[in-house]
C-alpha cells in the first residue's frame, strides 16, 4: 500500500510538467529583440543602479524595456530612444554619461583621489626621511632583549 501512494505522489509531481509548453518569444522579430537589447544595455536601471535595463529584472527596468520595444517598433532609430530617455530622465540614465563639466567628477574624480592619495604618501615619506634617528624605536635584537613578564 505504501508502494502504491508512492507512486501516485511521483505521478502528481510530474504531471505539471506534463503541460508545460515553451516560453512565448519577446518579439516576433529577432532583429527588433536585438535592437531592444542594445539599446538596454546602453540605459542604467533607475531602480538597481549598478545595472543595465537590458540585465535587470526590477518592474521599472522591464517598462522601460517595453518603452524601447515600442519606439523602435514605431521605427524610431537608436539615437532617437536614446535621446528621449536622456530628455526625460536625465544624463543619468545614460550607462555612460558623457563628458561634460556636470559630469567631470564622476569621470575624473576616481584619477584626482589616486593622485592625491599618492601625493600624500610621497609627502609622508619625505618627511620620515628627514627626521632624525631619534625618533624612531630602535630595533629590538633577540641577545639583548629583557624576556617580558
Amino acid at each position: 500500500m505504501k508502494r502504491c501512494w508512492m507512486f501516485f505522489l511521483l505521478y502528481l509531481q510530474a504531471l505539471p510538467g506534463a503541460w508545460a509548453g515553451e516560453a512565448a518569444p519577446l518579439a516576433a522579430d529577432p532583429g527588433l529583440e536585438a535592437r531592444v537589447m542594445a539599446v538596454s544595455s546602453e540605459l542604467r536601471c533607475l531602480v538597481c543602479q549598478n545595472q543595465t535595463i537590458a540585465d535587470s529584472h526590477a518592474g521599472l527596468a522591464i517598462d522601460l524595456r517595453e518603452q524601447v520595444r515600442q519606439r523602435l517598433a514605431r521605427g524610431e532609430s537608436e539615437a532617437q530612444v536614446i535621446a528621449f530617455m536622456t530628455q526625460r530622465y536625465g544624463d543619468f540614465v545614460l550607462y555612460r554619461p558623457p563628458v561634460q563639466p556636470s559630469t567631470w567628477l564622476l569621470w575624473f574624480g576616481p584619477a584626482l583621489l589616486l593622485f592625491a592619495a599618492l601625493a600624500a604618501l610621497l609627502l609622508h615619506l619625505a618627511r620620515r626621511r628627514n627626521l632624525a634617528d631619534a625618533a624612531f624605536e630602535p630595533d629590538p635584537t633577540d641577545d639583548l632583549q629583557e624576556p617580558r613578564r
